[in-house]
This record gives structure tokens, sequence and C-alpha cells, in this order.
């Protein structure tokens, strides 16, 4: 599972969103993950903390539905106006690529105050 030989796809939702060097910073997480054996799922979820400081950022791993998480933190000290959204990334092994997307609640539409009154 997960084996990093695999090609590596990074959709275009995700590189409109989130910054190249925190992209690359969740691969190696994958990367450090796999080789710690903490992957159990070909799903994991990513989540971004809208906490941060100068130079890192934080967020968590959720795998089986939320049923193991953890948290880490990332050296980064560009723009941090991605966070605070509620963006999840989600990493997903295929047979012949790991695939990183966004989550498709993310795609969801958003209630507008017009629908709340209907």
């Amino acid at each position: 599972m997960y084996e990093m030989t695999k090609k590596h796809r990074t959709g275009d939702d995700v590189k409109e969103l989130i910054p190249q060097p925190v992209i690359d910073g969740l691969w190696a997480r994958l990367n450090e993950m796999r080789k710690e054996k903490l992957l159990i799922d070909t799903t994991m979820a990513i989540m971004f903390s809208d906490d941060f400081e100068d130079h890192k950022i934080f967020f968590m791993t959720l795998q089986k539905e939320g049923a193991f998480a953890n948290e880490y933190e990332m050296a980064y000290d560009g723009p941090k106006d991605f966070l605070g959204k509620g963006t999840i990334v989600i990493f997903k092994d295929r047979p012949k690529t790991i695939q990183m997307s966004i989550s498709a609640a993310n795609k969801a539409p958003e209630a507008t105050p017009d629908d709340n009154a209907k």
C-alpha cells in the first residue's frame, strides 16, 4: 500500500488552493508515514488547522473514517490565506498511482442566506 514508486498525481484542484511548498510537504509526510507504518487505509484525509505560527502550519491526518488520527506540523513561512476555509485534501492509493485531490465535501455548493429562508 502506498508504494512511493507509483506515479504521484496532484489534482489541479489542489494546485489552485494549496501553495506548492505545502503540497510538497504533504507528499513528504505521506512518505514518512509509510516508513513509520502508519498507513492503514487506501484513503487518507488531511485537514488543516486554522491556527498557525509565523514559520509553521498544523494539520491532521484521518484514516478509517476518522478512527485513526495523527496531528503534525510543517515548516512553512509563505502565505497562509488558504487556511481557515475548511479545505480537506484526500490521498487515494490506486493500483498504479497515488492521487492527491480536494475532498468532494469542499466542492459542494455553499448555502446562501436565501437558502436558509426557504
